[in-house]
């Protein structure tokens, strides 16, 4: 059933007042707060129309309502003001962010705990995705007559190293020939592009140049696989002990037991969508730990391919807007940080 002009005036005003009081609202708040031009009966009226279409609930026998999921959902989609997209980080800000930095993952670690100042949430943020990532360098150096040190530098800053033996004494020209080969044939590559099959084709190509280097490729497939152990960063955790839902101790420890267990954290974010910006609403999280809480992330590019997200975990009774409004534009100052940090 479509919401007429009144009722969605009456559950935008509800909304706004339960996002700031946490108390439930009744009809004579709501004609007191906003100049809607109705009765407090009239409001009274469609507000029990809407919580007979599951837009409102009344958590006790009181007159006062509070908003439901589908209540926000709609909020969300259909309610909210156009968000105003900007960037959200002041120079010194950036400056700060990207100071002393070496590594990307440092980088977004130190993102999350801006974003979890700024909106006064819980935050968390996954470093790059190896997956995602493409092959910008490979280097092969001579460490000793048996030991070659492989170098695998990512498009989006990864970089790892793997030393490892072989039975053949390659000499530095030789070396080079390979890190040459490997560079035009893995350079854009991701690890999903490496299968079985590829590598195969790669060592029949280097038979040619009469050495091998099956022993090379599954070390650079490892040090791909190990790099796929990706970083998952948390800021102002105890923040949510500052809403009044979560001085229930037992919710709280529900809370804090889903953000202890890194794995299912890592799950909801990987396998949710990797849209532009994506806003879970209560029940609509698959876990149950967290039906109770909102999660809106966004993700993170390079070149315009995604690597990471970042995002923010909270009650159902967020600043939407705001929040919303922080998490992109925070996403898009990323984007520009990363490409000028890469570029350098």
């Amino acid at each position: 059933m479509m919401l007429d002009e009144r009722k969605l005036q009456v559950l935008h005003a509800i909304i706004q007042s339960y996002i700031i009081s946490a108390e439930p609202i009744g009809s004579r708040t709501i004609s007191k707060k906003f100049d809607l031009g109705v009765s407090s009966a009239t409001i009274r009226n469609e507000m029990s129309d809407l919580e007979e279409l599951g837009y409102l609930v009344q958590p006790h026998t009181s007159a006062g309502r509070i908003p439901s999921d589908k209540a926000y959902r709609l909020y969300v989609n259909k309610l909210m003001t156009s968000l105003d997209i900007g960037s959200i980080l002041s120079n010194d800000l950036k400056d700060k962010l990207t100071e002393g930095r070496r590594e990307i993952d440092q980088l977004i670690q130190g993102a999350a705990k801006i974003l979890a100042s700024i909106t006064n949430y819980t935050s968390l943020a996954i470093a790059p995705q190896i997956k995602r990532s493409s092959i910008k360098r490979i280097q092969l150096v001579p460490v000793d007559d048996s030991k070659i040190l492989a170098v695998l530098v990512t498009d989006s800053g990864i970089l790892k190293n793997a030393v490892f033996r072989t039975n053949d004494n390659i000499s530095y020209d030789n070396l080079n020939v390979m890190t040459n080969f490997l560079n035009e044939k893995l350079k854009g590559l991701t690890i999903e592009d490496i299968g079985y099959d590829f590598q195969e084709g790669l060592i029949r190509e280097m038979y040619e140049l009469k050495y091998s280097i099956s022993s090379i490729m599954p070390v650079i497939l490892q040090s791909l696989e190990d790099t796929e152990d990706m970083g998952i960063y948390f800021d102002g955790v105890t923040n949510i002990f500052n809403f009044p839902e979560y001085n229930d101790i037992s919710k709280a420890k529900q809370f804090l037991s889903f953000i202890e267990d890194k794995n299912s954290v890592m799950d909801m974010l990987i396998n949710s969508e990797f849209s532009d910006v994506q806003v879970t609403i209560g029940s609509e999280n698959i876990y149950e730990e967290i039906q109770d809480c909102s999660v809106i992330t966004a993700v993170y590019s390079i070149n315009g391919k995604t690597i990471g997200k970042i995002g923010v975990i909270g009650p159902t009774r967020m600043d939407y807007l705001r929040v919303i409004t922080a998490v992109k534009s925070l996403s898009l100052d990323l984007n520009e940080i990363i490409k000028n940090y890469l570029s350098e």
